[in-house]
């Protein structure tokens, strides 16, 4: 019987995240989510793939926030994530708060990763999972058909990521017309190729340079 309760308790913990949320009539703040697509480059040198990243935003009794949990129960399609990944994530907070102008005390975000493959590390995903938090702060939308690949910094700039070309053939795999990237990207040694797919592939590429202009692009105001 007690190994039937864990299960239960774990079983509980990943549909939590992937429910909706109903806030109690005396949260006044609620809690939030929002799914977010990553774009990333397998080891194996096979094609990218598309990651969905569930973030919850809520406001808790802290006075020690922003508190981060990483939610790597594998139910429902979560996977461990690396320390540079976790690392991404702590710097998408940094550069919402900054955006916002709130220290985040009173911050709990909880992170869940859906992803195709059993472990995902690299920073790359740091920017998209930026403009989520953002967005699930500020209780706003995503527009389905456009990507983010690119890395956060703390103060909001989007920096360049890797792997352009894979991430470009796994956007237009799920169907996103637009990608947004780091205004930087064209410096990098993979644009050549970067640019040649995203014309064979007709995804349209957005440069920005800041988390700003890549939340604009995703809720709507994009060129």
């Amino acid at each position: 019987m007690a190994k039937l309760r864990f299960t239960f308790v774990y079983f509980v913990l990943a549909v939590s995240l992937t429910a909706p949320w109903c806030p109690s009539p005396g949260d006044a703040q609620g809690s939030r989510i929002v799914t977010v697509p990553t774009l990333g480059v397998r080891a194996d040198g096979m094609p990218g793939v598309i990651n969905q990243v569930l973030i919850q935003f809520e406001r808790a009794a802290l006075q020690t926030g922003p508190v981060i949990d990483f939610n790597e129960i594998n139910l429902g399609g979560g996977s461990v994530v690396g320390e540079e990944w976790k690392d991404g994530v702590r710097l998408a907070v940094q550069a919402v708060a900054r955006i916002v102008g709130e220290d985040g005390h009173d911050w709990r975000i909880t992170i869940k990763n859906r992803a195709v493959t059993a472990v995902t590390d690299g920073r790359s995903s740091s920017g998209a999972i930026a403009v989520g938090i953002l967005a699930a702060y500020k209780g706003d939308a995503l527009r389905s058909d456009i990507a983010v690949s690119g890395v956060i910094t703390p103060d909001g700039r989007i920096d360049v990521v890797g792997g352009l070309p894979s991430k470009l053939e796994a956007a237009a795999g799920g169907q996103y017309r637009s990608l947004v990237i780091s205004r930087h990207q064209p410096y990098t040694s993979d644009w050549p190729q970067g640019e040649e797919a995203a014309a064979r592939l007709r995804v349209a590429l957005i440069q920005v340079r800041t988390l700003a202009e890549a939340y604009e692009a995703m809720t709507g105001g994009g060129r």
